[in-house]
C-alpha cells in the first residue's frame, strides 16, 4: 500500500499500511475511498512510540483519510438513530485534557466516558441536533414556536456548530441548558464501529475490555515509556497484544527541529544514566538553550495556569499552601484567579438535571477550572472551565483546601452538595499524564526522592518514568526546579487573561446551576 502525500518515515509507513489493511478488512478502504458494510471479527492494533515519534501526526492523517472516505465521526455529544449503512469513527482519549490537546490540532476527539455513557436527547431537540449535524432537515417554524425558539436563534446555533462541532455548545448558544435537551445518560449497549484511542498507556483493564466490546476495530496509540495506571503492575494494555499487532515508531522526528526538551526525555532511555548525571545534562542544556531552565525556585506566577508537577502528595499540598500564602489568600476564602481541579460531582439522583447541566458544560472529574468569585447564592461559585466552548458558569461548590500534616481538608465555604474541587496550583505527575502546557515546572527534589527510594516499574527505575512523563508535558519551555523555594509573585492573581466565550454564550453565563 502507498501512504498519502505526507512524507512518512519507514516505521510510520509500516504502521500506516498495517492500520489501512485492518480498516480494509473491516470494509473501509482509505486508499480508494470505498466503504462497505462492516465485517465480523474483533481486531485490535497498537501504534506505540515515545514522544516525538509521530503518533499524533499519523493519527491525524488516518482521521483525514477516513473523513474523505465518508466516515461519520461520533463525538459523544449526540448520536443519530443507527443506520444500517452507516460507518463511524470515534477518536477517544482517557481524559478531557488529553482530548482537548487533540482537538487543538484539528482532530475531533472526545473522552472515553462520553462514549461509554451517551446522552439521551429530548425528541423535539433531537430534530435540531440531527439538522445541526447534517443528518436531517431544518426544523419547521411551528416546531420552533412550540419550543420558544426563533429562526434567528437557530441560525446562531448553526453558526456555532459549524465553528466548534459541539451540539451542547450550539444549543447553549441558543440560551438552553443541558437539562432542557438532555433527559439523562445511559450506559452504551449497542456497539460502534472504528475506534482510535490516544494516550492508551492510561487505559486500565476495565476500560480496555469495555472498548473491545464496543469497537470491532480498535487502534491504540500509546507511549510505552509513560506511567502505567495505578494498581496494574506497571503493564500497559497494548503490551499484551501479539507482536504482529504492535507497530513501533522508533524514529524521533521532532529531534530534527533541535528540541532540547525531547532530547532530555529520550536520554532517560540510557540504562547507565544516573540521576546526578541527568541533572548535569539538564544544567548544561539550560546554559545554551532558553527552552530549558535550571530553576533555583518555583515561579508562583506560572502556577496560576500551569501546575507544578510533583511525585508526592505531601509536596503537592505544601506547594499549594506556599502559593496561596505568597498571594495573600485568606484561609476562609478564595481569590479570583485561583486554579482548581474538579474532583467530582456530589449530587443525589433527584438532582439529575443539575448534574446534566454541569457535565454538558464540561465540568467533569479532572476538569481544570479557575475561580472567578462567589456566586449570587450562598455556597455557589462563579467558575471558568478551561477548554469548554461555554466556559463561564455559577455552580454549587464544595472547595477543599488541603493542609500539611492534616488528614481532613479545610473547607472555607461550601454548598451542601454540588461540584467538589481541589486546588490546582500543583498536581501529581500521574494526574498530569495526558495533559500539556506551554511552560511546565518539574519539582526535581521529588524526582530525586523517587531515585533514592530505588523503586522500579516494569523493570524501569520509577524516577526515570516520572521524569519522562513530567518533561514531555512541556510544549515550549521546561523549568527544572532544584530547590524548595517559591519566588514572590510579580503581579496579583486575576482573571483578565481568560476568554469569556462567544457573546451569545455570555448571555447565560452568570446563571446558577
Amino acid at each position: 500500500m502507498t501512504p498519502p502525500a505526507i512524507t512518512f518515515s519507514d516505521d510510520q509507513a509500516e504502521a500506516w499500511d498495517a492500520v489501512a489493511q485492518a480498516l480494509a478488512d473491516a470494509g473501509v478502504d482509505i486508499l480508494d475511498g470505498s466503504i462497505d458494510e462492516a465485517g465480523a471479527g474483533n481486531r485490535v492494533l497498537s501504534v506505540i512510540g515515545k514522544a516525538g515519534s509521530g503518533k499524533t501526526m499519523l493519527l491525524a492523517a488516518l482521521y483525514r483519510a477516513l473523513e474523505e472516505a465518508g466516515i461519520e465521526v461520533v463525538s459523544g455529544d449526540f448520536e443519530s438513530r443507527k443506520r444500517k449503512e452507516r460507518r463511524s469513527l470515534a477518536i477517544l482519549a482517557p481524559t478531557n485534557k488529553a482530548a482537548s490537546v487533540l482537538r487543538s490540532r484539528g482532530v475531533p476527539a472526545t473522552t472515553i466516558h462520553r462514549i461509554l455513557y451517551t446522552p439521551v436527547y429530548d425528541p423535539q431537540y433531537e430534530r435540531i441536533a440531527e439538522w445541526l449535524s447534517g443528518q436531517g432537515e431544518r426544523p419547521k417554524p411551528d416546531l420552533l414556536g412550540d419550543m420558544g425558539l426563533t429562526d434567528e436563534v437557530l441560525d446562531r446555533a448553526k453558526a456555532f456548530y459549524d465553528l466548534h462541532k459541539s451540539i451542547p455548545g450550539a444549543l447553549a448558544s441558543a440560551g438552553l441548558r443541558g437539562s432542557d435537551f438532555i433527559q439523562g445518560w445511559k450506559r452504551r449497549e449497542d456497539p460502534l464501529d472504528i475506534g482510535f484511542v490516544d494516550e492508551a498507556s492510561m487505559l486500565d483493564e476495565r476500560q480496555f475490555d469495555d472498548l473491545r466490546e464496543i469497537f470491532p476495530t480498535l487502534i491504540l496509540f500509546g507511549d510505552p515509556a509513560q506511567l502505567a495506571p495505578v494498581n496494574q503492575s506497571g503493564q500497559m494494555c497494548f503490551e499484551r497484544l501479539p507482536e504482529a499487532d504492535k507497530h513501533v515508531l522508533h524514529r524521533i522526528h521532532r529531534q530534527s527541529q533541535d528540541n532540547p526538551i525531547l532530547d532530555l526525555a529520550h536520554a532517560l532511555a540510557d540504562e547507565s544514566l544516573t540521576f546526578e548525571a541527568f541533572e548535569r545534562m539538564i544544567e548544561k542544556t539550560a546554559a545554551s538553550d532558553p527552552r530549558v531552565v535550571w530553576a533555583e525556585r518555583v515561579e508562583s506566577d506560572l502556577m496560576a495556569r500551569s501546575p507544578v508537577l510533583v511525585w508526592r502528595n505531601a509536596t503537592r499540598v505544601r506547594l499549594i499552601q506556599a502559593f496561596r500564602s505568597a498571594h495573600g489568600a485568606p484561609a476562609d476564602a478564595l481569590l479570583p484567579g485561583e486554579p482548581l481541579i474538579c474532583d467530582g460531582i456530589e449530587l443525589p439522583l433527584k438532582h439529575r438535571k443539575k448534574r446534566i447541566d454541569l457535565e454538558a458544560r464540561g465540568l467533569i472529574k479532572g476538569a481544570q477550572v479557575v475561580y472567578l468569585g462567589p456566586g449570587k447564592r450562598p455556597g455557589f461559585s462563579r467558575l471558568h472551565v478551561i477548554g469548554s466552548e461555554d466556559p463561564r458558569l455559577s455552580a454549587a461548590s464544595i472547595i477543599k483546601i488541603e493542609l500539611p500534616d492534616e488528614e481532613e481538608p479545610f473547607i472555607p465555604f461550601a454548598a451542601r452538595m454540588g461540584a467538589t474541587f481541589l486546588h490546582g496550583a500543583a498536581v501529581t505527575i500521574h494526574k498530569a499524564q495526558g495533559s500539556q502546557w506551554p511552560d511546565v515546572q518539574v519539582f526535581a527534589p521529588d524526582i530525586y526522592a523517587a531515585y533514592r527510594a530505588g523503586r522500579t516499574e516494569a523493570g524501569i527505575p520509577l524516577w526515570k518514568r516520572l521524569a519522562y512523563v513530567a518533561i514531555t508535558r512541556a510544549e515550549n519551555r521546561l523549568l527544572w526546579v532544584v530547590r524548595a523555594r517559591l519566588a514572590r509573585p510579580t503581579h496579583p492573581l486575576g482573571i483578565e487573561d481568560l476568554p469569556a466565550g462567544s457573546s451569545a454564550l455570555r448571555l447565560s453565563s452568570e446563571e446558577d446551576i
